[in-house]
Order: C-alpha cells, then sequence, then structure tokens
C-alpha cells in the first residue's frame, strides 16, 4: 500500500493579504506617532510662548539675580530651542514633566493622583450620557415628528446650549444650598477620607471590592451630582448623533423590504437599522468620552472635585507651566488610545471595515 500526505499550497493571495495587513499596520503607528509628536511640538512651544517666567514661577519673584541666573541655566533656558525640544522629548518618554512648583512634587506622581478622580467622573458621566442618549435618539428617529421627537430635541438643545458650569452652579445653589439634597463638594466625605486604598483609584470600585459600603454610598452621593451634569451634555449631544444616524438608516431599501416581509417594529429598529449604526456610534460615544475629559475642568472646579481639571485650574493659576503640559499631555495620550482602542473595537463589530 502507497500512502501520500496531501500538502497544502498557500497561494499568492494570503501573502498579499499578510503584506496588506502589515501595511495597514505600519500606517496606523505611523499616524500615531505623527499625532504624538505634534503634540508634543505644540506643547512645547505653547510652554516657550506663554507670558509667565517658570524661574519666577520656581523661586519667587524676590530672589537676586544671581539666584535668577543660576535657575535659568539649570533649567536649559540658555540653550538653543532645538536641544532644549530634545532634552524635553527624552523626559517625556520616561513619563517625566518634570517637578510641580505648587505640590513642590514631580508632576508624573500628582497626576497619577488625581487622573483616576476624573477617569472614575467621566466614565460615569459617559455610561449615563449613553445610556439615556442613545435610546432617546433612536426613538425620536423612529417617531419623527412626533411630540417625542419634539420633546427629545429640545432636551438636547437645552443641554447643547446650557454652559455646564452654570448648570453646576445652579445646582448646587438649589439642591445644596436650599435643599441639602447633596454634599456641596469633594469626592468623599471628610471622616471617610483614608479608609479606602485601591489598586484601580476609583473610590466605587475600590469600595465594592474592599467591602466598606459607608465609603462606597458616600462616594457615591458626591459624584452623583457632577455626574448628571456632565452626562447630560453628553446625552445631548449623543441623542442628537444617534438620530441622525437612525433617520438616515430607516430611509435605506433593506428597511422598506424587512417591513414588506411582515417583521415587526422592534425587529426592524433594534435587529436591523440599530444594528447598522453601531459602528457610528461607538466612534461618537469614544468621542464623547474624550471630550468629557477636556470638560471635567469647569465641572471639577465648581464641585470642588479632586480630579485633573481642579489641577489644570490651579496650575494655570499659578503658572506652573510643568504641571500645565504635563496634563495636557496626558489628556492629549489618552485621547489618541481611546481613538486607537474605538477604532480597534468596530473592526471586530463590523467585518466590512477590516
Amino acid at each position: 500500500m502507497i500512502s501520500s500526505k496531501a500538502t497544502t499550497v498557500k497561494g499568492p493571495g494570503s501573502g498579499k493579504k499578510l503584506l496588506s495587513g502589515a501595511r495597514k499596520i505600519a500606517t496606523s503607528f505611523a499616524v500615531i506617532l505623527t499625532t504624538l509628536l505634534g503634540l508634543l511640538v505644540i506643547t512645547f512651544v505653547i510652554g516657550r510662548l506663554v507670558p509667565a517666567d517658570p524661574v519666577i514661577a520656581a523661586i519667587g519673584d524676590q530672589a537676586d539675580q544671581v539666584t535668577y541666573d543660576r535657575v535659568y541655566k539649570e533649567m536649559g533656558l540658555d540653550r538653543p530651542l532645538y536641544v532644549q525640544f530634545g532634552h524635553y522629548l527624552a523626559d517625556v518618554v520616561r513619563l517625566d514633566f518634570g517637578q510641580s512648583h505648587i505640590t513642590k512634587n514631580t508632576v508624573s506622581s500628582d497626576l497619577a493622583r488625581v487622573f483616576p478622580a476624573t477617569i472614575e467622573l467621566a466614565t460615569l458621566a459617559t455610561l449615563i450620557g449613553a445610556g439615556f442618549g442613545v435610546p432617546l435618539g433612536v426613538i425620536s428617529a423612529v417617531r419623527k415628528g412626533t411630540w417625542v421627537d419634539h420633546l427629545g430635541r429640545v432636551v438636547g438643545l437645552l443641554g447643547y446650549s446650557t454652559p455646564i458650569f452654570w448648570l453646576g452652579t445652579i445646582v448646587i445653589l438649589i439642591f445644596y444650598a436650599k435643599f441639602g439634597l447633596i454634599p456641596g463638594g469633594g469626592r468623599i466625605d471628610i471622616y471617610n477620607e483614608g479608609l479606602v486604598e485601591g489598586p484601580t483609584g476609583s473610590l466605587l470600585l475600590d469600595s465594592i471590592l474592599a467591602g466598606e459600603w459607608e465609603v462606597f454610598f458616600s462616594a457615591l452621593h458626591h459624584v452623583i451630582a457632577p455626574a448628571l451634569i456632565l452626562g447630560y451634555a453628553a446625552m445631548a449631544y449623543l441623542s442628537r448623533m444617534s438620530r441622525s444616524f437612525m433617520l438616515e438608516q430607516l430611509r435605506q431599501e433593506y428597511i422598506l423590504t424587512a417591513r414588506a416581509k411582515g417583521l415587526g417594529q422592534r425587529a426592524v429598529v433594534w435587529r436591523h437599522a440599530f444594528r447598522n449604526i453601531r459602528v457610528q456610534l461607538l466612534t461618537v460615544v469614544a468621542l464623547a468620552y474624550c471630550g468629557l475629559l477636556d470638560g471635567t475642568v469647569l465641572i471639577e472646579t465648581v464641585f470642588a472635585w479632586p480630579g485633573l481639571g481642579q489641577y489644570l485650574t490651579s496650575a494655570l493659576f499659578f503658572a506652573d507651566m510643568n504641571a500645565v503640559l504635563g496634563s495636557v499631555l496626558l489628556i492629549g495620550m489618552i485621547s489618541i488610545a481611546i481613538n486607537l482602542l474605538s477604532d480597534i473595537v468596530y473592526r471586530f463589530i463590523d467585518p466590512r471595515t477590516r
């Protein structure tokens, strides 16, 4: 008996697919690196063009000229700009943003301390905005021209046009000063501070993991008002975009075909139309999340929330440029990472984009 082994010969198509995939990955990395480099250039130029003197911010305006000249040289400000940018780039690669003149700590350690509070607030606000905004937009599109649609558009318009710092101030005046239903500010009650220190930096998650329910409810009591205000702003944006996406899909021929076959309204809307806007919704939710990371600057100041926004505001007020540039770079890098992650996720959701 003669046995033979079947051999599989790979055609040229598989090699082309691998080459095409490698090119796409290389292109993505090139875009990311170019974006990061552009962000570094912008922050470096801003740090050199602002009227605030970093030396004065470090040593105070009462120092003598000898001390000023010594610190000026220690900071490397006497060197050419391209040399300064090279040192700046090398420091950023090592995640070394210098020392904060306010806290006297490294900016990296300060950011690691305050950023989890901002992430917690922005994440909860995004969940609120998406949880209410997307269904509101879908229902408004399905019932176009009815009172539900008009109500949804009015709610979205108010959320889109109302400044969040004004809304936050009104909420504090009514629900704190008048009725005492919410705390005045901060992230947790004073007597609960330091009871929970977990790996995530989120008081809500860490208190659940530690079983400290008193700390959890205290943190929830403090976060709910600023999260609702930010979530309302995100809901206005997401409901508007969801309505627009759904109206476009409901006009497509496959929707008419599905209805002609006798499918119910729920199946047509959620199984067919909504399925085709998931990629677009994922993109706008990612954009909304990035926007909330920036928008927390105002709401954290109003509610005395100890996050990145309040840290950045204090740094701007005291001309602490190391802290300002470190905060801006962190927000920029997180935004790039979120957009990259959304690109990866929607490639799995929609095979047509692969």
